[in-house]
């Protein structure tokens, strides 16, 4: 088929064909291609925010959530209402972000370079041993998908202005004792208060449905009964760990190895050096002062004074000064030439050295701990040497077997086997993939893009070659796929027979609650009728706001209710979470004098904060044009 398509690219009509079109680019220019295609999920005042912004926040926030909830939220994932209402939020999100950025730049809050520098050096996630590490930094912002250092900047600058003002409104925010009072008298009240359950299930006996109600609700929710599509595919796989298990290793090899990597097997000498530090300037007065205070430090560790002590004494070095001079373990480079010549002419633990002169005064320097040099044997490492070239062998053939594999999958887009034999690995099958909650590999978004693409579902051919990681490539062919429908009534009538006698049996018990209620209230006596139901009143002395006595339905009902005053009845029915039923009074309401909690002023001020914050959002939005666009489900992950 390609030799096919080379031969019928060499005629004289083809090139006329690609002339014209390469013709169209450089007239037009490509934007003239895309930017006629408005992909933007909202404008804020004119400001777009684009398709590319939102995916990329979805699938952060998805992230998040999945990392939080694990299964549940694998679950939820699977509710398209939850879903709509995730994207919802997500896109209300950015909405706010981009109104906090346009009041920005019109109070033209901003960032200095200087700033920006400094905030990054400082940031404990760059630092090695308290500095600041720019290989580290590179690292972390590339693994973060911050490819170039300017991205990384932008990104920190824009989140650094957004943070200026939010913390401008955060921080005028404070509370006043009488608030201080009042949150504390709610948080210690008490309430003294009875109940009585009814179970919803007991009338479920009695409810009888007709088939027109069964398939009325069929019908008006079949959204609720409906197999996603899934596809299954066959698939070939080349992984790192499978072709190291074949890779043979000799001894020579080994051996020639470890010989060249000596430095990686051995641990240099090390020391640990304290000192003590007199500051000098370049006044002849100061420097001669300088010298003669150091030279009487000299005399006195001569004279058998304690080092440690003489450096909590006098050594201008306060820091380390208070630890005895202490600097640590010494590494070579880190301080000036003269510095490290002088420390390592040191042998022997407690050595002193003579007076050495920095940049930064005179020095003295005590040997604290000394490590030999350590060289871990051949014996030692030899199967963590096996381990590695195995690896480094397997990784050199894995380059060039994908390399095979991507080429003959395409030259051979029909089948999967001419591949397969060429780097000797089976076709396997791959289980039912949903566009979500797929077990590994298959879980990774450019595989399920794959699996779902028009190439594979469409045209039938195999994919491109997908790298899963740095050790592991795919590539897929369909096998079988099952477009998305709704289960026949017949496969989900049971379910909704269920679900709708339990609704019709909670709204029966939310009735009989109700009329219960009203007898209540009238001062009858409703014990016997609880009776028949099943249930009596509970008593409960003393309820906190938050007791873990009671259900929690119950008491946030008991704490909304009014206080029971002059002899009249203050009751309410709650529905509670397994789908009972609860009438509830509040006998007694009393407050403890209890001391407030240390933080309840800085929580108090930290609610009105948010509040405040949100309210400034809100004022915002109020002024603010705004158009929001249909919201899907992304499938691709940028």
């Amino acid at each position: 088929m390609l030799e096919d398509i080379r031969e019928k690219s060499q005629g004289l009509t083809a090139k006329i064909i690609l002339g014209l079109i390469i013709l169209t680019f450089a007239v037009a220019g490509v934007g003239s291609y895309s930017n006629s295609v408005d992909t933007s999920v909202a404008t804020v005042n004119g400001e777009a925010i684009s398709q590319q912004d939102f995916n990329k926040a979805y699938q952060a926030q998805r992230s998040r959530m999945a990392q939080q909830f694990g299964d549940m939220f694998d679950t939820l994932s699977n509710d398209e209402n939850y879903m709509a209402n995730f994207r919802q939020g997500v896109l209300d999100n950015l909405i706010n972000e981009k109104l906090i950025d346009q009041n920005s730049e019109a109070l033209a809050i901003r960032v200095s370079d200087l700033r920006l520098k400094e905030t990054i050096r400082q940031m404990p996630e760059f630092q090695v041993d308290g500095a600041f590490d720019n290989n580290r930094y590179l690292a972390i912002i590339n693994q973060a998908g911050f490819f170039q250092s300017s991205d990384f900047r932008d990104y920190l600058r824009v989140e650094m202005t957004r943070r200026q003002l939010s913390q401008a409104l955060i921080a005028t925010e404070f509370n006043l004792p009488y608030q201080e009072k009042l949150q504390l008298a709610l948080q210690n009240q008490t309430r003294d208060i009875r109940f009585a359950t009814i179970s919803a299930e007991q009338f479920e006996a009695g409810i009888t449905l007709t088939d027109e109600e069964i398939n009325n609700y069929y019908l008006a929710n079949q959204a609720r009964f409906e197999n996603k599509e899934q596809v299954k595919v066959d698939y070939i796989s080349l992984d790192v760990a499978d072709i190291a298990k074949d890779i043979k290793v000799t001894d020579e090899e080994l051996s020639r190895y470890y010989q060249e990597h000596l430095t990686s097997f051995t641990t240099p000498e090390q020391r640990r050096i304290s000192h003590i530090l007199i500051e000098f300037n370049e006044d002849d007065a100061d420097d001669e002062a300088a010298k003669a205070q150091v030279q009487a430090v000299v005399t006195r560790l001569e004279q058998g004074e304690d080092f440690a002590a003489l450096a909590k004494e006098l050594s201008n070095d306060t820091f380390s000064g208070e630890n005895g001079g202490d600097l640590e373990w010494l590494e070579p480079g880190v301080m000036e030439e003269s510095f490290d010549e002088a420390a390592l002419a040191l042998v022997n633990v407690g050595d002193i050295s003579p007076v050495i002169t920095t940049s930064f005064g005179y020095h003295v320097l005590t040997l604290t701990d000394y490590k030999v040099e350590e060289v871990k044997t051949f014996t030692e490492v030899k199967t963590e040497l096996r381990s590695q070239l195995s690896h480094d062998k397997a990784q050199e053939k894995f380059f060039t077997l994908q390399q095979e594999m991507a080429r003959i999958s395409f030259e051979f887009p029909d089948s999967l086997e001419d591949a397969a034999a060429e780097v000797k690995v089976a076709i396997q099958t791959s289980p039912w993939l949903l566009r979500s909650g797929n077990t590994s590999p298959f879980d990774d978004s450019n595989v399920i893009d794959a699996a779902f693409s028009d190439i594979v579902l469409q045209d039938n051919m195999n994919s491109d070659l997908i790298e899963v990681n740095d050790s592991l490539v795919l590539v897929l062919r369909l096998n079988t796929f099952q477009a998305a429908n709704i289960k026949p009534l017949s496969e989900v009538e049971g379910q909704i027979k269920a679900l709708l006698v339990s609704q019709k049996a909670i709204d029966k018990a939310q009735q009989t609650a109700d009329s219960l209620l009203a007898d209540f209230i009238k001062g009858n006596d409703i014990s016997t009728q609880l009776a028949d139901l099943n249930s009596s009143f509970v008593s409960k002395a003393k309820v906190a706001r938050y007791s873990p006595e009671v259900d929690q339905s119950i008491s946030r009902a008991a704490f909304v209710l009014p206080h029971p005053v002059n002899g009249a009845v203050s009751a309410s029915t709650v529905a509670l979470s397994n789908g009972a039923l609860a009438l509830v009074e509040v006998t007694a309401v009393e407050v403890n004098n209890a001391p407030a909690t240390p933080n309840l002023a800085q929580q108090q001020t930290s609610q009105l904060a948010q509040s405040a914050y949100q309210s400034f959002v809100n004022s915002l939005k109020v002024d603010a044009k705004i158009t929001r666009k249909q919201l899907s489900e992304p499938v691709s992950v940028y």
